[in-house]
């Protein structure tokens, strides 16, 4: 009987840690993931009571950079981080012996970071403060277009295209500044993660807006703006900016 290894994957991004999971269990037959933890606080917890023989990290969490996991508690267990950094940083990961793989995540590249474990069977070392330097000195690298599919068609739309994002009855659209409505499978949440934040911002739950498609801004109160957008919105209602975002969404606009 062929023993199986335990996975912990880390990833506060829940359609990238379903993609993940779907991935490895498709390449992996003695893959068994114990658990998916989405925050530095769940996952210290959650180590602290059980022992992965591999563990799949993503750096950005909700609460904070994974490395500080590693402050918290000893982890003498091997890590497999998924990052969208650039190759500086991709080469410092090599230096320290630690894998990586690059979001979104491609099949064959797992089935290559899988094989090193197999062939490895030792926990990797983690260099945290050489860590911690390098994710300093890089900068992410930010999603540049989409590629889109219209009937048969394949056509590519740089992000420089894009007015805005916003969801609607659990599908999401990109809107070009020509008006054009497309239909993209990504979340708004994985687009925050994956656009320029200099270019782009979240103004609620269902927007997210280029900042040279703000026309015009109107205050209704202290607390709460009123976008008009190029193009224009379907509703004014879809486009006021939230009051728990206003805040840095004024900071946004100064930077």
């Amino acid at each position: 009987m062929r023993s199986m290894f335990k996975i912990l994957i880390v990833e506060d991004e829940e359609l990238a840690a379903n993609r993940l999971e779907s991935q490895l269990l498709k390449v992996c037959q003695d893959c068994n993931i114990l658990a998916v933890t989405k925050s530095v606080k769940e996952t210290v917890r959650w180590l602290t009571g059980h022992q992965p023989d591999l563990i799949f990290m993503d750096i950005q969490l909700s609460d904070g950079l994974c490395f500080s996991i590693f402050d918290r508690i000893q982890v003498d267990i091997p890590i497999i981080f998924t990052t969208a950094y650039d190759q500086y940083a991709i080469e410092a990961f090599k230096v320290n012996s630690i894998d990586y793989l690059l979001k979104p995540v491609k099949t064959t590249d797992l089935e290559r970071s899988l094989q090193k474990f197999q062939n490895l069977k030792s926990a990797f070392r983690v260099d945290i403060e050489r860590l911690i330097d390098v994710f300093s000195h890089v900068s992410p690298s930010y999603k540049e277009r989409f590629l889109i599919r219209l009937g048969d068609v394949l056509r590519k739309v740089n992000t420089t295209e894009c007015a805005y994002f916003f969801a609607q009855d659990k599908s999401v659209f990109l809107v070009t500044f020509e008006g054009k409505k497309i239909p993209i499978d990504d979340s708004l949440d994985s687009l925050e993660q994956q656009l320029n934040p200099d270019q782009f911002f979240r103004i609620n739950r269902s927007f997210i807006v280029n900042i040279n498609s703000i026309n015009e801004m109107t205050t209704w109160s202290r607390s709460r703006i009123q976008l008009d957008l190029i193009p224009k919105a379907n509703s004014d209602s879809d486009t006021l900016v939230s009051t728990s975002r206003s805040a840095d969404f004024k900071s946004w606009l100064g930077s």
